[in-house]
């Protein structure tokens, strides 16, 4: 019992230890930037020593990535929960990109996982940590609406990386000032958009004063 105990102890230390230094680096990598914050900084920030960092971390590349897996992580946690409320699965799209967005605006999310995350891992490594969650969510949603009929078949892969780079070049442009609303508006008309031609609502010609 007690070796269980002592182990179980152990396992909490360890991860106790992993999340004050990748709270630390998330505060640091924010306030100055990767390039700007050194490891000394690190681990004073997170009140341990520099052993504790590369006994948990080969370097501080690896626990960059480390943080962003965890922001990627907490955003498709998001998506999936306001997702999960949808009552079609084109709301499921159109809800899980909200939230999305709504993620994204934490401080410094934006900046991590978009802009730092390219830099520092290389965009083929952040294209996996993307695909592990918050693209995961895009392309599960899209598949269970292709899967219902709720819009066109279209090249599963293709479609997710797209539609999910409209989502990160608004989540930038917000970021930078824009308006919130309108970047909800412009992708949300791009999911309805994908909708199967029996789900959409048929305007005639002459409605849009379009001649016959």
């Amino acid at each position: 019992m007690q070796d269980r105990n002592d182990r179980r102890s152990n396992r909490e230390r360890t991860q106790e230890t992993r999340e004050k230094l990748i709270e630390a680096a998330r505060r640091l990598f924010v306030e100055k930037s990767y390039a700007e914050t050194g490891t000394p900084e690190i681990v004073a920030a997170a009140g341990l020593t520099r052993g504790a960092l590369y006994h948990h971390f080969a370097d501080k590349q690896a626990l960059f990535q480390a943080v962003a897996e965890r922001e990627a992580a907490r955003v498709a946690q998001e998506i999936e929960t306001e997702a999960g409320a949808a009552r079609s699965p084109i709301d499921a799209l159109i809800l899980g990109g909200d939230a999305y967005l709504a993620a994204m605006a934490v401080p410094g999310r934006t900046r991590l996982l978009l802009l730092d995350g390219p830099a520092v891992l290389g965009r083929a490594a952040m294209d996996e940590i993307d695909g592990r969650h918050g693209n995961r969510t895009l392309r599960e949603g899209l598949a269970a609406a292709m899967r219902t009929g709720a819009i066109r078949r279209l090249p599963l892969d293709p479609l997710t990386s797209q539609l999910g780079a409209a989502f990160d070049r608004a989540a930038l442009a917000i970021a930078a000032g824009g308006d919130l609303a309108a970047h909800r508006e412009v992708l949300a008309a791009l999911i309805k958009g994908l909708a199967a031609q029996s789900t959409r609502k048929t305007t005639h010609p002459t409605q849009l004063g379009l001649p016959l």
